[in-house]
């Protein structure tokens, strides 16, 4: 596949919703992110990134008791120039540091494919911060930016 520029909102996440409309209900937000700056992307990249939607609390942190009551409608789209989008489940498991661990799930059957957050669970999502993801089966973390944050009534996250 070529390098041209990969639109956001080309393809809508798993399930068949339009671009930009979330299948959310109230506290489900639409996390945007994109490639920070890092060796390889000087400038960051857009064309490489994550959509999901997330259970966030007004202040923007990941919400574990609204994750139980929604994690079916929490889901990932990973898009990455040059390759095929792939579409997952925003998980809460036990575990890890701080006692609980946020993933990305690919495959349901096996861990192998697994994308664990850096400290998901403490960092804000707000327009302009920053979160780590690990690629799956290895040791790398990637650093992405909010690059947009949508609410189910269509608004921003201004």
């Amino acid at each position: 596949m070529s390098g041209e520029s990969h639109a956001l909102d080309a393809a809508p996440l798993q399930g068949g919703r339009p671009p930009g409309k979330p299948d959310a209900r109230p506290g489900l937000s639409r996390v945007t992110l994109t490639l920070a700056r890092c060796p390889e992307h000087p400038d960051g990249s857009t064309g490489r990134g994550y959509e999901i939607v997330a259970p966030l609390t007004p202040d923007g942190h990941l919400d574990p008791a609204l994750w139980r009551e929604t994690r079916d409608r929490c889901r990932v789209r990973r898009f990455w120039i040059g390759e095929p989008d792939r579409h997952g489940r925003l998980v809460h498991r036990a575990g890890g540091e701080g006692g609980a661990t946020w993933l990305i799930d690919y495959e349901d059957w096996t861990n192998e494919d697994d994308e664990a957050g850096y400290h998901l669970g403490t960092h804000v999502f707000v327009e302009g911060e920053y979160v780590s993801i690990r690629d799956a089966g290895g040791a790398v973390y990637r650093t992405f930016k909010v690059a947009r944050l949508t609410h189910p009534d269509g608004g921003d996250g201004s």
